[in-house]
């Protein structure tokens, strides 16, 4: 790319944004300038040809021509090479357009509408009919139309990567101005060359000659994850057929995208415009369609609210036939769909079948997916599903300041289901936070990059699949060595969330003051309320008898006063039920509860409190969970293995563990499989602190989480003591100085 002219274009396209200022705020500029921009491209690509396809629409238009057939015809005529028809009707180019003034905002649109069809639909979905009045209307039309005129765009000047850059440029600083969400709209693209680099890293097929692949991108934007990745096979395999598909809900990218592989000759029907999740105006634009290679870069940390309805509504009608079987993640954070909607568009694979292609993804997250959500949660479980079924293949852990829009730490997951064999059952993490420079010049957000050279460095860790691997990296200005690269097994990553019961211990005592306290027990207090709403007079009735058992049974519990304290319950409780059939008053199961409740205090040297069949009663404040690493080997239940076994339950075929995919109950199978390793962690981890511990096995849930930062942590000790001191010795004097110049 010539940078030279690069920053040309970006400083003599915002100069020429700057001239709206008045009728439109700096966050509108992009209302203009962007359609303008793609219109002034495609003026350069259409001018050498324009009198030849006036002179043939002149002809076609007298033959009475077909209106397909005059299409196809009128693109050869503005350029015989292409396949996707490209053209303009109308007699205006630019420089036509500043020939006639007055009438400059008719003829604009007159322009505009005699492009070929496709070209017309970009601009109405760039809405800009609308802006070419306002700009009218406020006397700046021809002011701009006749200094984009002399921008030139032309192909043989800007190619198409390098107006690709430029629109990249244009978005980021509109989007700066309008305070977009993070990670809208596109990714640096450092970034998806290094996610092109990892995703057909030892993809040999892809550089085989005349072999057609297609590549996905369910949050496209403005094109770049698509052009990149064009890009970077056809630079090394050029007799590659690649067929680039993409999804964008927002308008205005979806015309720069659908412009962009206009200019390249590229079928923008495969573009298609709405939410890939589905808004229930819009949904997924290739239901039933795989796709060889899907990379995206999602919009992270955003609401899905707008598509709760209709995605709640698959997974809940469709389960695994749908795209979010597995589960569905927090509603302030929608990356997990995007993800569960990529795997759902990959080629099956079956090893040793001649059309068993499979599909790899690369997608960019937030820290969030890698572990939010407990055990049995939907992200937890979407983990599961993904690790357990042997897809997840590595996480690159990026710098932060990377993006535009935000600053966070970024990671790129790379997700397959046709793992080569060393790297099966495992995972690859490798710690690229180091791997950048700074920037001369921040943009907003992004105050570091990525080289190439460090790019290809991260390609080579992730090629050599090397547990232990090393780099030396910058840390605080000083150069470390540092282990990049840590692999693990699948189950490394999972945990079995077990729920630890310690025994209820309470002492009893009738002291007037615990006696006070049963007013704020529900059930004592509902005893002076009635149901009888239609008949006042039984219901007042009802009430008055209520408060007289009230009395009889404080008074009844004032006669327990002079027993003392209760270390016992079983006792206590004998004591009750003997005073009280003493004064005739029969206690219901739930009077003796709220007054064992106000009567009753946690003591840790009392009885254990049992229930009708002597067991003990698990005291809630006392409560706990223990995260038991998942064992080595275990046997599985054949129970399950034959469930499993059923064609209804094919989606849960991968799974490694004794539970289907999922909800977390039931759990029959996992308890069954897991309590000896269970029991071994509480003999070794537990008991030997509370003794009287135990498991509530039902209650086990299975959780998955990847700690990537924890792996990658590198404890430093504090300095020692002393140099500390004598640093601030040090500055309290050089403070004492400053202070001394001060009062002198």
């Amino acid at each position: 790319m010539n940078v030279q002219i690069h920053n040309e274009l970006k400083s003599d396209i915002w100069d020429i944004a700057n001239r709206l200022r008045g009728p439109y705020r700096p966050p509108q500029y992009r209302l203009v300038m962007l359609p303008m921009v793609v219109l002034r491209r495609l003026d350069c690509v259409l001018e050498p040809t324009k009198d030849a396809v006036l002179k043939q629409y002149k002809k076609l238009t007298a033959q009475k021509m077909p209106k397909n057939a005059m299409e196809r015809l009128l693109g050869k005529a503005a350029d015989p090479t292409r396949q996707h028809p490209l053209y303009n009707t109308s007699p205006f180019t630019f420089a036509k357009l500043l020939g006639d003034a007055e009438n400059i905002a008719p003829n604009l649109v007159s322009y505009i509408n005699g492009f070929s069809p496709t070209a017309r639909a970009i601009f109405e979905k760039f809405k800009f009919n609308d802006q070419i009045e306002k700009l009218d209307s406020s006397n700046r039309l021809f002011t701009i139309v006749k200094a984009m005129a002399d921008v030139d765009l032309h192909p043989d000047r800007i190619d198409n990567l390098q107006m690709g850059y430029l629109f990249e440029h244009l978005v980021m600083r509109f989007n700066e101005q309008a305070n977009e969400e993070a990670g809208d709209h596109f990714t640096p693209r450092e970034v998806i060359r290094l996610m092109a680099n990892l995703v057909y890293t030892g993809e040999k097929d892809v550089y085989r000659p005349g072999i057609y692949r297609t590549i996905y991108d369910p949050a496209c934007g403005t094109g770049g994850m698509l052009s990149e990745s064009e890009k970077f096979i056809l630079n090394q395999n050029s007799q590659a057929n690649l067929a680039l598909f993409g999804q964008e809900y927002n308008d205005e990218s979806w015309a720069i995208c659908c412009s962009d592989m206009l200019i390249k000759d590229e079928d923008t029907s495969s573009i298609v415009l709405g939410d890939t999740l589905g808004d229930g105006k819009t949904h997924d634009g290739f239901q039933g369609k795989q796709f060889h290679f899907l990379l995206a870069n999602p919009p992270f940390g955003v609401e899905w609210k707008d598509q709760q309805k209709n995605v709640e509504k698959e997974y809940s009608e469709l389960g695994f036939s749908g795209r979010f079987g597995a589960g569905l993640p927090a509603i302030n954070d929608g990356s997990l769909l995007f993800l569960q909607h990529m795997i759902s568009k990959m080629h099956a694979y079956r090893e040793g079948h001649e059309d068993a292609v499979g599909s790899k993804i690369a997608i960019v997250f937030n820290g969030s997916p890698l572990f939010s959500g407990d055990a049995g949660s939907g992200p937890s479980n979407i983990r599961r599903w993904i690790i357990e079924n042997d897809w997840l293949d590595a996480i690159v852990a990026l710098p932060d300041q990377l993006f535009y829009n935000t600053g966070i730490f970024t990671y790129v997951w790379l997700v397959t289901n046709r793992k080569v064999r060393d790297r099966r059952g495992k995972v690859q993490l490798i710690d690229g936070t180091r791997f950048f420079e700074r920037m001369k010049k921040s943009l907003n957000n992004k105050r570091n990059e990525i080289t190439e050279g460090q790019i290809r460095q991260l390609t080579r860790i992730y090629g050599n699949y090397s547990d232990g691997e090393t780099a030396e990296v910058s840390i605080d200005g000083t150069r470390e060595t540092r282990v990049v690269s840590r692999i693990f097994e699948n189950r490394e990553f999972g945990f079995l969330k077990a729920t630890v019961e310690r025994p209820l211990r309470m002492n009893f005592e009738a002291t007037l003051e615990r006696i006070v306290r049963l007013d704020d027990q529900a059930a004592f207090a509902n005893l002076a309320t009635s149901k009888k709403r239609k008949n006042e007079a039984a219901a007042m009735a009802e009430i008055e008898e209520g408060r007289k058992l009230q009395v009889a049974i404080r008074a009844t519990l004032a006669k327990l006063q002079g027993k003392g304290r209760y270390m016992d319950r079983e006792a206590f409780e004998s004591d009750l039920d003997n005073v009280a059939n003493g004064v005739g008053i029969k206690l219901s199961a739930t009077i003796k509860k709220a007054i064992c409740a106000a009567l009753g205090e946690r003591d840790p040297n009392a009885k254990i409190c049992r229930d009708s069949k002597g067991r003990p009663e698990p005291d809630s404040d006392l409560r706990d969970t223990e995260n038991v690493p998942l064992p080595e080997t275990f046997e599985m239940p054949k129970a399950f293995l034959d469930a499993a076994s059923k064609k209804e339950n094919a989606a849960h075929n991968g799974a490694s563990l004794p539970m289907f995919f999922g909800p977390d109950k039931p759990n029959k199978y996992l308890v069954e499989a897991m309590t000896p390793a269970i029991d071994d962690y509480m003999a070794r981890e537990v008991l030997p602190h509370v003794p009287d511990a135990w498991v509530d096995y039902d209650k086990t849930k299975v959780g998955y989480e990847i700690p990537i930062n924890r792996h990658f942590y590198v404890y430093k000790p504090p300095r020692p003591l002393g140099e500390i001191e004598t640093d601030i010795t040090a500055l309290e004097g050089e403070i004492a100085g400053l202070l001394k110049g001060l009062v002198e």
